[in-house]
Order: structure tokens, then C-alpha cells, then sequence
């Protein structure tokens, strides 16, 4: 760490001459001759400043390797570099000078990137993954003749620049991560290591920075999901960016495709099941393959014929659309499926649910005429906002994406049409009374593409959902309707995804409510402790009771759980806090003798309910899907008397009696 000595009205002056990306990027070379002094033989890939400070790929000789336990090593031998105040010295050279210069320090990475340079003009930088990686046509570029070379120490280094003056002047800075890379983004090249820092003016900000991503380090859904024992990831075994489901994280599957059946059901949707395999012809008429093939998996032989995992559903639902005469009497059309999709995304952008190679859609595509088309596109932005107004989702924006024209091979070219399905989308948004920004270049290659951003309680934001305006399936897979004239007319579809896939909204979700769902989204509504073991024939009587309970929720009624270990009462407490159950109950000799319950909030206050007044209050969350458990609620009466019928008492003293309770269920049902 930076030498503490070092004040911050120093810093005031360094920050009044130099910008932050110049102390970052100039920090990262800091970092760079370390490395180099440390580990004679490494290859260095690019540093650019990054976010929060800046990165350095390197490959290490052979047989050496790194770890979290080499940083501070690192940071040390950059501490007694920077104070000894070497200059950046900044060189034009030759380029072939240049290359040749690289090739005898064995720096192959450099001698590739001038090359590049060299019969390219450029190395274009990826957006997405901030790192040296394709490189882009240069007809407007002059011959690149000579390069800057910018020296520190004995390290020297190919860059544009600018820099500090000298070591002194690089930030405040603390190594913080290593991550493995692929050279320039692309997995059929060397893996390298990755070694992050924090960069900026003062040491102070390099500490709340510190404590800003560990806050997030908690809240971050890859943390969250397996503190919860929700999902997890098997790669050697099931395959990268493949999602494991446990049975508490498909109980979130399970509620939210539950509540889309609900809410669709009102907007009269059909529900369709379509298969997760087809022949590549297929594709190949929806334009996928064409213009999405890199992103698909590779074909499957099947009896001499090629299939494709489906990257899309659409396609699937233009053959029901097409399985049968359609009328205009029947427009709009809704197909509705839960669909599981494929995509091969590179390796270097899987993060988590964030982004998989296999995920579950909350699909739907809706067949309308073209006078139609803007009230349905209006109709599905108005179910969005009824998702994020459940889920307590207040801040959030429409980004409009665009065709880029002069791209013609990521969209067809079709202008005219283009025209058409972008006023009927500018109509709609300007209805819709909704934020939208617009995005030049983002649309899909069949019409313009709408994405939902939304921002968590932390503030990050997310592409959540999309919605989006199809011009071109009508005439590719000939999708037409009789209308009143009694003449074919071709339709227009609709794709929307409100809840986009499971992976990517509960990854949000997670990060949202911090792992504390509302009840009604919860994995376990309420765990059942006990004081000692003297109370455990109730408890298990209370557990079935809760169990049987007339409560509909996507798992068949009331998920619950009986803590039967041998621990302490306050480490059980503890243990069911940490899960962030809705309601904790307690149960001792007082509340056996009563038949009553002690329960928890998550707030930590407890109130004592009758078993019929807990049911009736959790139905009513659950029913209402309330985003808290409040201390109060008006709409049940809290009372602490005996409840439980003089049946259901008996059979709690013995387990005996338990099937005789399920059969007469019926009779005991509760009045809500």
C-alpha cells in the first residue's frame, strides 16, 4: 500500500495536472516494471486504465504462477519504484525499429500488436470487453511509419500515452484482483493472467473504494446464490456457463413463471410448448443463421441431417402461428412459453446468471395486424411496469435500439420497412409515458429492439428485459391472416420478454432484495425452531399443520421448515437470520402449553399469533404478493388463544394421528 506519509494536499496539486485515466494508465506501467523486476521472462499483453483503476494481462514463464498472496509483493516493489521518481520518457520510433526492438525482448504480444499497426493502421478496442481485440478496417487511415515508445526504468513499452512526468506522480493505488484473460477476447488464444488495482487521487478513496466493492461483493448475486444454496455452476462436468438449479433456487423459477401465467392469463395469452432442437433449415429461414451463426452452437448430425440447440423461440412459434388457417376475428394472437434457448457466448463474457449459455425465457410473441401493432406494443410495455411495480423496481428507462444502415450485414435491408415498424415504435414509447433514451446499432437484424434498464437498490443497472418489432417473419415464413375482405394479409409479431430469462431477472432479483425475498417469492416461507427438545412433538404437529395449510402458492402451499439439530436456540436463530427467511418461529413450553406461536419478523421484533392468525397473515402476503412482512396488519386480529380444533390437538400428542389429519383435512380448512 501507498506510503501514508504522503498527504493529500499533494495529491490536490497532482490532481490539478494530470486527469485520472492518465494516473491510472500511467500506474498500471508502474505496475508493469515491477512485475518485470520480480519475474525476469514475462510477456505483457495490454494495461489500459479500467473502471475503478487499471488492469495488465501478462503471461509468466513457464512452471511460474500467480496468486492472490503475490500482490503485496508486487505493491511493495511498486512503492520503492515510485518513490524513486523515474521519469516516463515518451520515443518515437520507426516502426520496424519498433517491432525488432520487441522481438528481442521476446515480447510477443507487442510484436503482434505492431504488426497489426503496421498492415492494418489499428487495433480496435472492444466495448465490451475494454481490451485490445478485433481490428477494423483501415481505408481511411494513413500508413502508420513510427510508434511511441514511453521508457520507465528498464521497462519500455509500446503506447499512445499521455503520461505523468514521473513515478512520483502515479496515484494512490491498491492491488486487488486476478482473473485469467484470453489474448485480445478471443478463447482460441493464450490464457493470461489479469491483475487489477485500485487507482485514484488519495489514499482515503482508494479505502472507500475498498469498502464499496465489498459491500457489492456481498450483494452480488454469484455471492448471494451460493450463500443461499439457490445455483451453481459445474463446468468440467456439466459445461461452462451452464446453470445448476437446487430445489430452493427452482422455487424462484417456479413463483415467477406462476405469476407470468397470472398476469398473461388476463391479457389472454395461450400457453405453447416447443421443442429445444430443430433442423438447421429452420434457422436458416428466420435469418439466424445468417446473421447470428457465430452465437449458436455448432450443428448436431442426426441421421444425416444437421439440428441446432435454438438460440431463439421464435421460430417455433411462427409454425403454430402457421399450423392452421388464421382470421383476423383471431388477432391479436398470443403465444406464451417458458422456452429454453442456447447461445454459444464467449467465454470471456459469462458472468454468472448474468449472461449463460443456456437459459429459460419468459417468451411470448403476438400476431397482430399492422393498425394492431402499436396498442399491442403498448399493451406489453404496460405489463413491464406492472412486474417492476410488484417488485418495488422504481427507477428504470426504455432504451430504444436502432439499425446502423451502413452495416448492412448485421440487418436487412430493408429501409422502407424499417420506417414503418420505427414510427409505429416511436408512437407507442411517446404513449407509453415511460423514459427512453435511443442506441444507435443494438437493434435486431429483423426491426427495432426495445430494452428495459432497470437499476437495483444498489444502483447498478441491468438490460433486464426487451420487447421488440418483427417485420420480417411474415414474409419468411409467409405469416398471413384472411381479413374482412377475404384477402391474405401479412402480420406483424411482437417478441417481449417482461421478465426476460429466469438466470438474468433472479440474478438481479438477488442483488435487489439482497437475498431477502418477499414472501411470497421466498424459498422457505418460515422455519419452526424449538427452545429445547421437549417441544419437538409440537413443533412437528405445528409443521404439518402449516404444511396442509389452504394457501396456494407455484409449490402447491406453504413452504416450511422444522430446524431438528441439536444446536443452541440463539445459533439456530442465528442460522435462519443468515437465510433471510421472511418468519422465523419460536417455540417453547409456553407456547406448548398454549398451542400458540412466538413469531420473528425479519426486523427482529417478535409478535405472538394463534397457528390460524399466522396462516391467515402469510395466505394474505402470499395471496397480495406484498413486498414486506410489516409488524402490523390491519387485515387480521391479533389474538393468542387456543386455536387449535379439539381434533387437530389430539392428534399432536400422537404422530399416530397425523394421516387421519391429511384425511380430514377438509374439515379444518381454514375461513380466509
Amino acid at each position: 500500500m501507498e506510503d501514508k506519509t504522503v498527504t493529500t494536499k499533494r495529491y490536490k496539486k497532482i490532481k490539478q495536472k494530470f486527469p485520472l485515466d492518465t494516473i491510472r494508465h500511467s500506474t498500471s506501467h508502474l505496475m508493469a516494471a515491477a512485475i518485470k523486476n520480480l519475474y525476469p521472462g514475462v510477456k505483457f499483453g495490454v494495461g489500459p486504465a479500467f473502471g475503478n483503476g487499471f488492469y495488465y494481462d501478462i503471461v509468466l514463464p513457464e512452471s511460474q504462477k500467480f496468486s492472490l498472496e503475490d500482490l503485496p509483493i508486487i505493491e511493495a516493489e511498486m512503492n520503492r519504484i515510485k518513490k524513486q521518481k523515474y521519469p516516463l520518457t515518451k520515443t518515437m520510433v520507426p516502426i520496424n525499429e519498433a517491432i525488432q526492438f520487441m522481438v528481442n525482448q521476446n515480447q510477443t504480444y507487442k510484436v503482434e500488436l505492431l504488426n497489426l499497426l503496421k498492415t492494418k493502421g489499428s487495433t480496435a478496442v472492444s466495448k465490451e470487453l475494454k481490451d485490445e481485440s478485433v481490428v477494423e478496417s483501415t481505408e481511411d487511415l494513413q500508413e502508420i511509419t513510427e510508434v511511441s515508445m514511453y521508457q520507465l526504468g528498464d521497462f519500455v513499452d509500446l503506447c499512445r500515452g499521455p503520461h505523468v512526468d514521473h513515478t512520483g506522480n502515479t496515484g494512490a493505488f491498491k492491488l486487488n484482483n486476478i482473473t485469467s484473460a484470453y489474448w485480445r477476447g478471443n478463447q482460441e488464444n493464450d490464457s493470461m493472467y489479469r491483475i487489477y488495482g485500485l487507482c485514484f487521487y488519495t489514499q482515503q478513496e482508494v479505502l472507500d473504494e475498498e469498502k464499496r466493492l465489498e459491500d457489492l461483493k456481498e450483494c452480488d448475486h454469484r455471492h448471494l446464490g451460493q450463500k443461499h444454496k439457490l445455483f451453481f455452476f459445474e463446468p468440467d462436468n456439466v459445461g461452462v456457463g451452464l446453470s445448476m438449479w437446487t430445489p430452493k433456487g427452482t422455487v424462484l423459477r417456479k413463483e415467477l413463471e406462476w405469476l407470468a401465467m397470472q398476469y398473461e392469463r388476463f391479457d389472454h395469452y395461450l400457453n405453447v410448448a416447443t421443442p429445444e432442437i430443430a433442423r438447421e433449415e429452420i434457422y436458416k429461414r428466420s435469418g439466424h443463421l445468417p446473421y447470428y451463426e457465430d452465437d449458436m452452437y455448432s450443428p448436431i448430425d442426426i441421421e444425416g441431417e444437421k439440428y441446432r440447440l435454438r438460440p431463439m423461440n421464435c421460430p417455433h412459434h411462427h409454425m403454430i402461428f402457421k399450423s392452421e388457417p388464421r382470421s383476423y376475428r383471431d388477432l391479436p394472437l398470443r403465444f406464451a412459453e417458458h422456452g429454453k434457448v442456447f447461445r454459444f457466448e464467449a467465454s470471456g463474457t459469462l458472468s454468472g446468471l448474468m449472461r449463460t449459455r443456456g437459459f429459460t425465457q419468459n417468451d411470448s410473441h403476438m400476431y397482430c395486424t399492422y393498425d394492431q401493432a402499436k396498442e399491442v406494443f403498448i399493451e406489453v410495455m404496460k405489463l413491464h411496469m406492472k412486474y417492476y411495480d410488484l417488485l418495488g423496481i422504481k427507477k428504470y428507462y426504455m432504451r430504444l435500439s436502432l439499425p446502423d444502415m451502413n452495416q448492412l450485414d448485421k440487418y436487412v435491408n430493408e429501409p422502407e420497412k424499417w420506417k414503418a415498424a420505427l414510427a409505429i415504435v416511436y408512437e407507442a414509447m411517446s404513449e407509453s409515458g415511460c423514459e427512453y433514451k435511443e442506441s444507435e446499432g443494438e437493434a435486431a437484424f429483423y426491426g427495432p429492439k426495445i430494452d428495459f434498464q432497470v437499476f437495483n437498490s444498489l444502483g447498478k443497472e441491468y438490460t433486464i428485459s426487451t420487447n421488440q418489432l418483427d417485420f420480417l417473419a411474415t414474409s419468411k415464413f409467409d405469416l398471413t391472416y384472411t381479413g374482412q375482405d377475404g384477402k391474405e394479409h401479412p402480420v406483424y409479431v411482437v417478441h417481449r420478454t417482461p421478465l426476460g430469462s429466469h438466470e438474468r431477472f433472479i440474478a438481479f432479483l438477488l442483488e435487489h432484495f439482497k437475498g431477502a425475498f418477499p414472501t411470497w417469492l421466498a424459498p422457505i416461507h418460515a422455519k419452526i425452531l424449538t427452545v429445547t427438545k421437549d417441544q419437538m412433538d409440537y413443533a412437528r404437529t405445528v409443521n404439518e399443520y402449516l404444511f396442509n395449510a389452504n394457501v396456494r402458492t407455484a409449490t402447491g402451499g406453504l413452504r416450511i421448515e422444522l430446524d431438528e439439530s441439536d444446536l443452541r436456540l440463539q445459533k439456530k436463530i442465528f442460522n435462519a437470520q443468515q437465510e433471510k427467511v421472511p418468519y422465523i418461529i419460536v417455540l417453547g413450553n409456553k407456547e406448548k402449553e398454549n398451542q400458540t406461536l412466538n413469531v420473528r419478523l425479519r426486523n427482529g421484533k417478535t409478535i405472538a399469533l394463534s397457528v390460524d392468525e399466522f396462516v391467515k397473515r402469510i395466505k394474505y402476503e402470499i395471496v397480495n404478493r406484498l413486498d414486506y412482512s410489516s409488524e402490523e396488519n390491519p387485515h387480521y386480529e391479533k389474538k393468542t388463544k387456543r386455536i387449535f380444533s379439539d381434533f387437530f390437538a389430539t392428534a399432536s400428542q400422537s404422530s399416530s394421528m397425523m394421516s387421519s389429519v391429511k384425511e380430514n383435512q377438509s374439515e379444518i380448512n381454514l375461513k380466509i
